[in-house]
């Protein structure tokens, strides 16, 4: 398919797949997958997930809600360059402790209480670094 130009509001009920360059004015209702390159105006939100017991949390969504059973152990994968993650204790059945496979001035984290949380960022040459804790053990 050759150059497309769209003037007024435009609605697909398939939706969109190919390259758009230039400016995007408006909303967007539904999921942008790809990159994005240029300035986002305007709130964003990324996706909220679930961790319940011990085991790998999730990497794939912006907040993970975490509910321990137990005294888990939980691990945390190598994210994308750039990724910040949030993690929050919403159930306490016992301390939660996070070992990231590759991070950057700790070696854990632990969830003790409900409300404990810390929010990360992923550098590729130096893996998950603290940006925020609220609550939680940094050893």
């Amino acid at each position: 398919m050759g150059s497309t130009t769209f003037s007024g509001p435009v609605t697909s009920t398939n939706g969109f797949i190919g390259t758009v360059t230039g400016n995007i004015t408006g909303n967007v209702t539904g999921n942008v997958t790809g990159n994005v390159t240029g300035d986002l105006t305007g709130r964003t939100f990324g996706t909220v997930t679930t961790r319940s017991g011990a085991g790998a949390v999730p990497i794939t969504a912006a907040t993970v809600r975490l509910t321990t059973t137990a005294a888990d152990a939980l691990t945390l994968a190598n994210g994308a360059n750039g990724q910040i993650l949030t993690i929050v204790m919403v159930v306490d059945g016992g301390d939660g402790t996070l070992t990231p496979t590759t991070k950057t001035g700790f070696s854990t984290i632990t969830f003790g209480d409900v409300g404990d949380s810390v929010t990360l960022q992923y550098f590729t040459t130096l893996g998950w670094m603290i940006l925020a804790n609220y609550g939680a053990t940094v050893a």
